[in-house]
């Protein structure tokens, strides 16, 4: 095979491995929600736009503008970044769900489904004031400059931060709910919540939970997209928010291993859009691709997990 094309299909894997990282990562959120509650949270884009803000100031209050020379000090500041921004995104979820959501829990389905429409203009319109309408730089700790080297491709480090971020944090996912205390709340949740209530599980703690892991996730996608694109704006989540949606419906909404794996094949149908010069048209192809799996596939790639009642 000729040396060019490899190194052109290496590259463009590399680039799509980073965008659908990106993508499981808000997808998760999204999966996760509609798993417990059965509600589609258009909100959680924004929530993804303003992890990627409070990313951008937290790392500008601690004094950092450009690239981070010591390996050291860079996994520090990256720790520390996640560290701050999750926990932050995952009160501002929780507190969405209590003043937006819970209120309406018992209301028709299309109640809450406008209600989330209407929280993510508020989050808009609120970074649009605090930051305004321009896109901003986002503080590049690790450098796009800094790369090695892969089968004649030339790939960031800031690529393989992604894949490592959406691994991690999908396997301690998966752990916290298979196995702890409130995982089990949360799984029994989703198959019968008035079951599980009259077993002793705190529905609304649960739900709040939910709300937490799942902002707290979009939080991280927020820094690494910062860190991958560079620049952030206020409108950012409205796309990527309709794109995790769609890979979550597209490896089995409810289902978090197919979230993932939803949030790649978006990644790498875009780049290969791109790749094939479509990339114009790669929103439209994304989306038939949905239409695609789901005329043969409804309940998506991983199908939904349905427990025995």
């Amino acid at each position: 095979m000729d040396e060019r094309l490899v190194a052109t299909l290496t590259q463009q894997f590399f680039n799509a491995l980073a965008i659908g990282g990106i993508y499981a990562l808000i997808a998760l959120g999204y999966t996760m929600v509609y798993g417990i509650i059965e509600l589609i949270n258009f909100a959680h884009g924004e929530i993804f736009m303003v992890g990627a803000f409070f990313g951008m100031t937290f790392l500008l209050t601690l004094g950092f503008t450009g690239a981070i020379a010591d390996p050291v000090t860079l996994a520090l500041v990256l720790l520390a970044s996640f560290a701050v921004v999750m926990p932050l995104l995952g009160l501002v979820g929780v507190g969405i769900e209590r003043f937006a959501y819970r209120p309406l829990r018992n209301a028709p389905r299309l109640a809450p489904l406008i209600t989330a429409i209407g929280v993510s203009f508020i989050l808009q319109n609120i970074v649009y004031i605090w930051q305004g309408p321009s896109p901003v730089q986002f503080p590049q700790i690790l450098s796009p400059q800094v790369r090695f080297s892969i089968l004649g491709a030339s790939v960031s480090w800031i690529t393989v931060l992604i894949v490592v971020v959406t691994a991690i944090l999908l396997v301690a996912l998966q752990l916290f709910v298979s196995r702890s205390r409130l995982g089990r709340a949360m799984r029994s949740t989703a198959q019968d919540r008035d079951a599980a209530q009259l077993m002793g599980v705190n529905i609304n703690t649960t739900i709040a939970l939910t709300f937490f892991l799942g902002s707290a996730l979009a939080g991280a996608a927020g820094i690494v997209y910062g860190l991958y694109f560079g620049t952030i704006a206020f409108n950012i989540g409205f796309i990527a928010g309709l794109k995790a949606f769609t890979a979550a419906v597209l490896g089995g909404i409810g289902n978090t291993t197919g979230a993932v794996l939803g949030g790649f094949i978006i990644g790498f149908v875009e780049v290969i859009s791109a790749q094939l010069g479509l990339a114009i048209w790669s929103h439209a192809i994304v989306f038939a691709v949905l239409v695609i799996v789901l005329v043969f596939r409804p309940a998506g790639l991983l199908g939904q997990p349905i427990g025995e009642r």
